[in-house]
């Protein structure tokens, strides 16, 4: 199979089910809990908030947040395959559940039913196969709607803002705190970050980002998205930003 036509597979359930039948291993799409573990917890300060994985894969990103103290954290996936596996995997952890389920239709979630939604990758697999556009928007309004008002869809991408904020615009109402990492973390990396985590890089729509980072930063972008309330700012039409000091 060429890189195009498995791309362009990336929203297919058969694709997923293949991989997860072939690799059983588990794998975290850029980077794993504990190198994100400070702005998870910044951004989900109580334990007891219902959590939302959406595109969980075989990833321990869960498992971590479990073992950080999370009690309720909810993960979908598209293939039946990794689903199946996950619940055999973990029969004793209550505090997980694994559901098959498309982000692109979460209609078995009622509206405004978790505190926040963490999304590794999903995303960006969307948009690498066929009506990208349309399938990423109808997957941001299924997240918008399942969060409750003022709930945090954090992001976490390889897109940087110049293409990111726009398809975010396009979908709901959103305030946007941007984050950075380094895409290298390692338990012996030394060097200086780039950025600390849990400080927002100041958002211009993605102008100021190469005088704050540096030209050759090697960075994977994390959006902290809060819904907006529809109730307090349907007068609202466009996405509102966040703008920091450093």
């Amino acid at each position: 199979m060429s890189m195009g036509t498995s791309t362009q597979a990336y929203g297919e359930p058969w694709y997923w089910d293949n991989r997860y039948a072939n690799e059983s291993g588990p794998f975290d799409w850029y980077q794993k809990y504990p190198s994100l573990a400070p702005l998870i917890r910044h951004c989900i300060p109580l334990h007891h908030h219902r959590v939302l994985v959406v595109g969980c894969g075989n990833s321990t990103f869960s498992v971590g947040m479990v073992d950080d103290g999370y009690e309720d954290v909810v993960n979908i996936d598209i293939s039946s395959v990794v689903i199946e596996a996950m619940q055999k995997k973990y029969p004793n952890r209550p505090q997980l559940k694994y559901i098959r389920m498309d982000a692109r239709d979460m209609s078995s979630f009622q509206t405004g039913s978790f505190h926040a939604v963490v999304d590794k990758g999903t995303l960006d697999s969307i948009l690498c196969g066929n009506n990208s556009r349309q399938n990423a928007k109808q997957m941001l309004d299924e997240v918008w709607r399942v969060l409750k008002d003022k709930g945090v869809y954090i992001l976490i991408t390889y897109g940087s803002p110049t293409y990111r904020l726009s398809l975010l615009r396009e979908s709901c109402l959103w305030r946007v705190k941007l984050h950075v990492i380094d895409k290298l973390i390692a338990e012996e990396h030394t060097e200086q970050p780039t950025w600390e985590l849990t400080n927002p890089v100041p958002l211009e729509d993605g102008s100021s980002l190469e005088e704050v980072l540096g030209k050759h930063r090697d960075v994977h972008y994390i959006y902290v998205c809060t819904k907006v309330g529809s109730n307090s700012f349907t007068s609202l039409k466009r996405i509102s930003f966040c703008h920091h000091k450093v």
